[in-house]
C-alpha cells in the first residue's frame, strides 16, 4: 500500500507496496473467519448495499431462463438466490471455500461447491455467466485468475467482475474517519494482501482474453448513519481493531472517534464502492 505511513497523505485503493511480497494470509482464515457469529450479518449488510447494483446489471446482461451460472465467492448466497428465484436461471453453482451459510438451502437448481477458485485442478464446468464480487481483490495472481474465469465461459457467455474502489476526499487528510479508512486498507494489505490497484485494469484484462462488448460502471454509495453501508464499515473496523492499531496509523482513540462519526447525524462521506466490469465470449 502506497503513501500509508507518516506522510499525512490519503490512501484510496489497496496495496502495491513491495511488489512480489504478497502476504501469506487469507480472507476467512486470518481475517473475518466465517465461524464468527456476526460474520454473516456483516456480509449481508454489504449485500444490501451492492445487490441492487449487481442484480440490475446481471439482468441487463441477459441473466435469465436456460442459463448455467457460476457464483464465485458465493458468501451467504444472496446473488445466487436472486439468479434462481428472480432471474429464473436453470442452474447456479455457488462456489466458496466455506459454504456453511448455504448448507441449509434447498433451492431447485442450486449446486453448492466447496472449493478454492485458486486451485489449479478445479474444473467446475462451463457457464453462460461467471460472476465474482469482492473476490479477486483479496487473492494473489489476479491476472491469472481472470484468465481462468474467462476460460470457464461457454460461447456467448458473460464474465462479470466486481471489486472495491474508493474515491476519497483528498482535502480531508487527518480526520479520524480518513485515518481509520486508510489504516484499514493498510491492514488488509499487510494481513491478507488485499489490493485494489489492479481493479482499473480489469477492462484491459478482459479485452486481452478476447472478450467483446466490454463495459464498466462504478457506484460509490453515500454513507448515512444507520444505513447498511455505515453498519458494514463500523462492524468491519470493530472486527479489525488489533490490525488497525498495528499499522501505527491510528490508536484506540482515533478508531473510537471514527466509529462514533459513522453513527453521527453529521456523517457525510462518499463511501468505498464497487467497480463492475464485464465482457462476453464470442458466440
Amino acid at each position: 500500500m502506497r503513501d500509508r505511513a507518516g506522510t499525512g497523505g490519503t490512501q484510496s485503493s489497496g496495496a502495491g507496496e513491495g511488489a512480489g511480497d504478497v502476504p501469506a494470509g487469507r480472507y476467512g482464515r486470518d481475517l473475518f473467519p466465517p465461524e464468527d457469529p456476526h460474520e454473516s450479518e456483516r456480509i449481508d449488510a454489504a449485500a444490501l448495499v451492492h445487490d441492487p447494483v449487481t442484480t440490475r446489471r446481471l439482468r441487463e446482461l441477459g441473466a435469465g431462463p436456460g442459463m448455467r451460472c457460476l457464483e464465485v465467492g458465493a458468501g451467504t448466497g444472496t446473488v445466487a438466490r436472486w439468479l434462481l428465484e428472480e432471474a429464473g436461471v436453470e442452474e447456479v453453482v455457488a462456489l466458496d471455500r466455506d459454504t456453511r451459510a448455504l448448507a441449509a438451502w434447498e433451492l431447485p437448481g442450486l449446486r453448492v461447491l466447496t472449493a478454492d477458485i485458486t486451485d489449479e485442478d478445479l474444473d467446475p464446468g462451463r457457464f453462460d455467466l461467471v460472476h465474482a464480487r469482492f473476490v479477486l481483490m483479496h487473492l494473489p495472481g489476479r491476472r491469472r485468475l481472470v484468465h481462468r474465469l474467462a476460460g470457464l465461459l461457454r460461447p456467448g457467455g458473460v464474465l462479470v467482475l466486481g471489486d472495491a474502489v474508493e474515491l476519497p476526499d483528498t482535502l480531508d487528510r487527518s480526520s479520524p474517519y480518513r485515518r481509520t479508512m486508510d489504516a484499514m486498507w493498510a491492514a488488509l494489505w499487510a494481513t491478507i494482501g488485499t489490493d485494489l490497484t489492479e481493479v482499473p485494469a480489469y477492462p484491459r484484462y478482459l479485452r486481452e482474453e478476447g472478450l467483446r462488448d466490454i463495459g464498466a460502471e462504478v457506484v460509490c454509495p453515500p454513507l448515512l448513519p444507520g444505513a447498511p453501508a455505515a453498519l458494514f464499515w463500523s462492524d468491519t473496523w470493530q472486527r479489525m481493531r488489533p490490525e488497525l492499531e498495528a499499522t501505527g496509523l491510528v490508536d484506540a482513540r482515533v478508531i473510537d472517534e471514527a466509529l462514533a462519526y459513522l453513527e453521527s447525524p453529521k456523517l457525510a462521506e462518499v463511501g468505498p464502492g464497487m467497480a463492475m466490469v464485464w465482457g462476453r465470449r464470442e458466440g
